[in-house]
């Protein structure tokens, strides 16, 4: 009877950063390892990535880390991962070789070379568990998902998937292989949520492939395609649709152009000869007989099409008979920005078109989806992830219709630990699951001191007083001299920048007079009492930097701050 963990580190009450851990005995199990983009109050922060913390710790017992898909929120944190833990990586042949492109982007582990490539008809025995592996269709190629075999029953962790009959074969799900895992018995289920909430039906792709002919084909001018690099599905409808309106197709973006070779190279993006040319070339041809193809940076295009609407852009600005066609549908946090570049756009000339306007586009399950995937596994237990709360919670009461009792359902929170033991799954604590930021080259040395101290700024400024003082005649060589940074105007505020060199005096004498002088105790006194009186004046509280610096006339000055 072997004993099971189920510990979800990242993925849960959030969107992105897929990991999740499966322990069965001995051996650990890694499902996924992504990242996320961060949202707006993460000042400063280039991503997120999960805590790697328990899996260092326990870094002899992990067997491997087994990826769905290629898209960073399965895939981007696994340099992070792998230079810190040796450990096997195994995926299908596009998802290691986009896994292969960001290990080797990264300085910390671009020499890591342990990867093994798998399909839906392989097997691995580790002894305490046989992994096996379903086709699953969603909007990038090799999508699988993962069964873990045990003596108590299969463990399915679906990852990114949507059912859609009119799917071409390469992104067809496997309907058999669900039906056969779901027949030897399925113990617990992890199951994506990302569109739980949402009883919208999803149009297939089919249908999406005729509405970006269709709009291709009926303009006269230039188009500007923004998708997001990873989304091939995508890319592949706007590269036969330009093959049938015959036009010609110019890439920008280099998470694009890097992806796209790769996929072609390994036959899983067809490109009809002669379709690509070069940024030079442009000029060779008409409007109406180009394409340009967009994704912008880290494979978000927002930002590049507002550069090539105000002219920042290095290679393509926006003109008048634009159509600026976005095929990509945009999160709820990236809305307001979106309005903001459509506007730009307009003033800029050109003409914009969302794909959404007329479908429902996802490449996750809608609700039907969800519970025909339920019904496929019919699992003991049932555990939603990847999702924020309300679509976790959602996902949950989809399971519960199908007759799975509540008490047989985990709503997680990131590093909540699941055992299941003597035939029964209990939650049994939990372990250190933080978000690690990264920022620059720094990772993980960013944390909410810091972040707070950011937010502070952005939104009341710095204030900084610099005196000079000599303790052996207990004098105030110079008056303090004060600047300010994006929290008042000095020169118009000359009253307010008075009273407080007035106040930093006061509190410098009484120091220098003191039996008892700390500069740590001088500092914080002048933090606290401009503090008081900055709030008192302006209902603002800026960051205040005191500078002290100490005149010796032998050994020049020296300076605390």
């Amino acid at each position: 009877m072997s004993t099971i963990k189920l510990i979800p580190f990242s993925g849960v009450r959030e969107n992105g950063k897929n990991m999740y851990v499966v322990e069965v005995d001995n051996d650990i199990f890694v499902l996924d390892c992504g990242l996320k983009y961060p949202e707006n109050e993460l000042l400063g922060i280039d991503i997120v990535i999960p805590d790697f913390t328990y899996l260092i710790e326990n870094a002899d017992r992990v067997a491997g880390v087994f990826l769905t898909h290629g898209h960073a929120d399965a895939i981007g944190a696994l340099p992070y991962l792998v230079s810190e833990v040796q450990v096997p990586v195994f995926g299908t042949e596009l998802t290691i070789e986009l896994a292969k492109l960001s290990v080797k982007n990264n300085e910390e582990s671009k020499k890591f070379k342990d990867f093994h490539i798998i399909d839906e008809h392989a097997e691995i025995d580790f002894g305490s568990a046989v992994i096996s592996f379903f086709r699953t269709t969603h909007t990038i190629p090799d999508s699988v998902g993962i069964s873990l075999k045990t003596d108590e029953g299969n463990i399915v962790y679906t990852g990114d998937f949507k059912f859609d009959p009119t799917a071409i074969p390469m992104y067809s799900t496997s309907y058999r292989r669900l039906g056969e895992i779901g027949g030897e018995g399925v113990l617990a289920l992890l199951s994506s949520s990302s569109n739980a909430e949402n009883a919208a039906q999803v149009a297939g792709e089919r249908e999406i492939a005729d509405e970006v002919f269709d709009t291709i084909k009926y303009w006269d001018g230039r188009i500007i395609v923004a998708c997001v690099a990873s989304n091939l599905q995508r890319v592949q409808q706007v590269l036969n649709a330009a093959q049938k309106a015959d036009r010609k197709v110019v890439l920008t973006g280099q998470d694009l152009e890097r992806i796209i070779r790769t996929a072609m190279r390994l036959d899983k993006l067809e490109v009809p000869e002669d379709l690509f040319i070069t940024l030079k070339e442009m000029k060779k041809y008409k409007p109406e007989e180009l394409i340009v193809l967009e994704t912008g940076r880290m494979g978000e295009p927002i930002k590049s099409l507002q550069k090539m609407a105000n002219g920042s852009h290095r290679n393509v600005k926006i003109e008048n008979g634009d159509l600026v066609y976005i095929t990509t549908t945009p999160t709820i946090a990236m809305e307001t920005t979106v309005a903001k570049t459509e506007d730009m756009i307009y003033r800029a000339g050109g003409i914009v078109k969302n794909i959404s306007e007329n479908l429902r586009v996802s490449g996750h399950a809608n609700p039907k989806d969800l519970q025909m995937m339920i019904d496929f596994m019919s699992p003991q237990y049932f555990i939603p992830v990847q999702g924020e709360y309300r679509q976790l919670a959602a996902h949950a009461d989809l399971a519960h219709e199908l007759g799975i009792p509540y008490k047989k359902i985990f709503i997680t929170g990131r590093g909540d630990v699941l055992e299941y033991k003597n035939k029964h799954m209990s939650a049994a604590g939990s372990e250190p699951a933080d978000n690690v930021m990264i920022d620059g080259i720094g990772v993980g040395d960013i944390g909410n001191i810091v972040l707070r101290d950011r937010k502070v700024l952005s939104e009341d400024g710095i204030f900084v007083v610099v005196v000079t003082i000599d303790r052996k005649t207990k004098k105030i060589v110079s008056t303090p001299q004060i600047t300010s940074r994006g929290f008042v105007y000095v020169k118009a505020s000359r009253d307010l920048i008075k009273e407080s060199g007035d106040i930093t005096s006061e509190i410098v004498e009484k120091h220098l007079h003191s039996d008892d002088f700390e500069w740590s105790k001088l500092k914080q006194d002048i933090r606290d009492r401009l503090s008081r009186y900055l709030f008192e004046q302006t209902k603002r509280r800026p960051v205040i930097l005191p500078v002290i610096m100490e005149a010796n006339q032998r050994r020049g000055r020296r300076k605390s701050q």
